[in-house]
């Protein structure tokens, strides 16, 4: 299997993730993903969800491509890196005010389910690319 396959396929898996994490969090244990803002309240349902984890997916599969497209030394290391503290930074909004620790929670798992799909996903090599290549001896 090539590895644009098996990206797409990380990257399709990537959005059901955090769905899964959703449907137990709200409708299965009756707890609304709410984050209030002043006299803003938004309900975080499984539209949002989808969109964020397919933005995601195809942002992280975009900057690895352009990294190896453009010859970047270690890309995949490089990407690890820029992957990683993604994740860290996302989790930067869940220490503000206006959720309470259930939501908190299932956000953090979210995330955290998106990450382990993609990040282990996006970094497959192609495995005829891998295996090292033997002259021929006549």
């Amino acid at each position: 299997m090539s590895a644009r396959r098996r990206r797409l396929g990380a990257s399709g898996l990537a959005v059901p993730a955090p769905v899964l994490v959703w449907l137990v969090a709200d409708p299965v244990l009756g707890h609304r993903l709410r984050i209030v803002d002043g006299e803003q309240t938004l309900d975080i349902g499984a539209v949002p969800v989808v969109l964020v984890a397919l933005l995601a997916a195809l942002a992280g599969w975009g900057l690895l491509a352009a990294l190896e497209r453009f010859g970047v030394r270690r890309a995949r290391a490089v990407w690890t890196g820029v992957a990683v503290a993604v994740l860290a930074l996302s989790f930067l909004p869940l220490t503000g005010d206006g959720m309470d620790g259930g939501t908190r929670a299932a956000l953090a798992l979210m995330h955290l389910a998106v990450a382990a799909v993609l990040i282990p996903g996006l970094l497959t090599k192609d495995a005829a690319a891998a295996t090292p290549r033997v002259p021929s001896t006549p």
